[in-house]
Parts: structure tokens; sequence; C-alpha cells
């Protein structure tokens, strides 16, 4: 999708718009797939930055509006990501987010973190230090900012 996307429901977005965020996202979260079969997600998230930046229109969005378009593409993000067949935890879910948001230009930190009893890990994505996918439940400890 060329420019800025516009932050509405995907649902509510026209046909044209909606059937190229959808796209977006799928071609994402494949590119994201086949990155992690080789690579940490280190090197991944450096290799989304790079091809977003390569691609990246030149226009940026204006910076009180990131929080806000980040939230919206996340969830429409969700939404693409549960209708597909696809393995939609939280890794490959912010993976997928920070791909898309790089594209747009939006500065973001992918975070991981661990809780030790039970053990469980989860990641998710901050824009501007707001969580724009759920965020972990007290008792985890962050251990990766990237």
């Amino acid at each position: 999708m060329s420019g800025a996307v516009t932050p509405v429901d995907l649902d509510r977005l026209p046909l044209g718009p909606r059937l190229r965020l959808t796209a977006e996202v799928v071609a994402t979260y494949l590119r994201v797939r086949w990155l992690m079969r080789r690579d940490e997600p280190e090197q991944v998230v450096r290799a989304l930055r790079a091809r977003a930046a390569a691609a990246r229109p030149p226009q940026a969005l204006e910076r009180e509006n990131e929080v806000f378009v980040a939230w919206r593409l996340a969830r429409a993000m969700e939404k693409v990501l549960a209708r597909l067949p696809s393995d939609s935890r939280c890794l490959f879910s912010s993976l997928t987010l920070i791909g898309l948001l790089e594209r747009r230009g939006v500065e973001q930190r992918l975070l991981i973190a661990v809780r030790p009893r039970p053990f469980a890990a989860h990641a998710w994505v901050e824009v501007e230090g707001e969580a724009v996918l759920p965020d972990a439940d007290p008792g985890y400890e962050r251990i990766v900012e990237l």
C-alpha cells in the first residue's frame, strides 16, 4: 500500500484499500515466516527495517498520529491473521507489525519478556512507549528490546 495508511478499521475501508492492506499483511507475514526459518528475531527485525527503508514513501506520518495509526494497523493485522491458517502467536504477529509500521516510517520497538514460573515468554510492539499489541502481564521480565 503506498502512502500513509488511513487510521480506520479494516472492515470500514473501501474494498480496494482493504484488499491492498490485506495483501500487505499477508505478504509481510509470509516474509517474517521465511526469515524466521533462518535467523533470530534480531536479524529479522534488521532485515524488515532495511527492506522497509528502501520502499518507504517520502512522506511520513505526523508524529501525533503515530500511536493511533499503529494501534489501528495492529487491529487490522490481527483481523487478517485470525482469518488465515497461520501461526499468529505473539512473536510472529509482532514481527509482522514491525514490518508494516516500518514501511510507514513509524518508530517502534519489539519487546520480548519472560516469566520464570511457570515459564512463559511474550513479545509485543511499543510505539512511543505505548503497547500497540497486548503487552506482558505482571510478573514478566523484559529481556530484549529491539
